[in-house]
């Protein structure tokens, strides 16, 4: 399989663009239950970030770490980290239903918080979190990474805010994902821990259903979870699917699943199509097998001047220089807050609707 074979350890493929000074943002990654804490380090040093501290409750995670980012100093403790006022910013890719548990400790020792998604397992937690940032001033801000780290996604974001295909109608995903079920820890399948299916990889397609609307307010149409084919493990849902609309008239529909075929060369073809008033959009995220050599991150836009193929790899990640940035500076450009939680809400929402047709 190719080097992107799997999402839960994928750091996608980025080069150096600083946007922050030697020492002006200084980093720990603390809590390294999922593997995208390694893209969330990757994707801070590439701007300038610099990694201090690395720590864990478990030194494997720790070791495995270290072989990707060997300059980091291993922390004693926790708290070594949250004492040290040069560290302005914690990374956390905790298991989910922890991660606010983090949250709280990193916002209350005065810093800023990158979390990966889900940030929350349940509406509980993000109403906690709402009312620690009104009164910190502080970010805590989720890891969206099929958006924020994927080029072909952030391009069409561009062409979408540009009017190119004017006024969004409907915003159509797909997001299958690689089981890879035995390389999973336990708590992956463990409902009360994960979060369930459009919790967890969900929160990744409501972010984009309101970026891409350009609309913060939304209502849950429909969603379904299920468990489908892995009876051996009762509490995974391996499907999920979700309908909304979006206060502005724009419709959205996702699919979420863990049944990446093992022929497929990448963890998941994910694809995104973005319908507007004058054309649309169709993102191929992590694979083209339409071309040869599988290239990812494709992106085909039609309009009324015709039809496009763009190659996006190597075009960058706005969001990570723009998110530095912000902690340095004080301000709101990479992703506001609150459309940060909106999303959240938003997938939280759609999981309890969900679980509520279970019964």
């Amino acid at each position: 399989m190719s080097k992107h074979a799997t999402g839960y350890d994928y750091v996608p493929d980025g080069e150096m663009c600083r946007a922050v000074n030697d020492g002006e943002l200084i980093f720990a990654s603390a809590g390294l239950d999922h593997g995208h804490i390694y893209a969330m380090t990757q994707g801070l040093r590439n701007v300038g970030a610099v990694c201090k501290y690395v720590w864990d409750s478990d030194q494997k995670r720790i070791d495995e770490f270290l072989k990707r980012f060997p300059d980091v100093k291993v922390a004693e403790s926790l708290d070594e980290i949250l004492n040290d006022k040069e560290v302005v910013l914690v990374a956390n890719a905790g298991i989910p239903a922890h991660r606010f548990d983090m949250g709280r400790k990193v916002l209350e020792a005065g810093k800023h918080f990158f979390v990966d998604k889900p940030p929350f397992t349940s509406l509980e937690q993000l109403a906690q979190a709402r009312k620690l940032v009104a009164k910190t001033g502080l970010k805590y801000m989720p890891y969206y990474a099929e958006r924020i780290h994927n080029e072909a996604a952030e391009r069409a974001n561009e062409i979408i805010k540009s009017g190119r295909i004017g006024k969004v109608l409907q915003i159509l995903i797909m997001a299958p994902h690689r089981l890879s079920k035995n390389a999973r820890p336990q708590w992956f399948f463990e409902r009360k821990e994960y979060g369930g299916i459009l919790c967890d990889i969900g929160s990744h397609q409501f972010e984009q259903f309101l970026e891409f609307s350009g609309c913060d307010e939304a209502e849950i149409n429909y969603s379904r979870v299920a468990n489908m084919n892995n009876p051996e493990y009762p509490e995974l849902q391996d499907f999920g699917e979700a309908s909304v609309k979006m206060a502005n008239g724009a419709s959205g529909y996702c699919r979420v699943d863990w049944f990446t075929p093992d022929g497929l060369p990448v963890w998941g073809d994910g694809r995104t199509f973005i319908l507007g008033t004058e054309g649309y959009v169709e993102i191929r995220k992590y694979v083209d097998f339409s071309r040869e050599g599988n290239p990812p991150q494709t992106l085909y836009v039609a309009d009324k001047n015709g039809v496009e193929m763009k190659d996006c790899l190597g075009t960058g990640f706005p969001f990570f220089g723009k998110f530095a940035r912000d902690i340095v500076d004080g301000t709101e450009t990479a992703m506001s807050q609150s459309h940060a939680f909106a999303a959240a809400e938003l997938s939280l929402k759609a999981q309890a609707n969900a679980e509520k047709n279970l019964k």
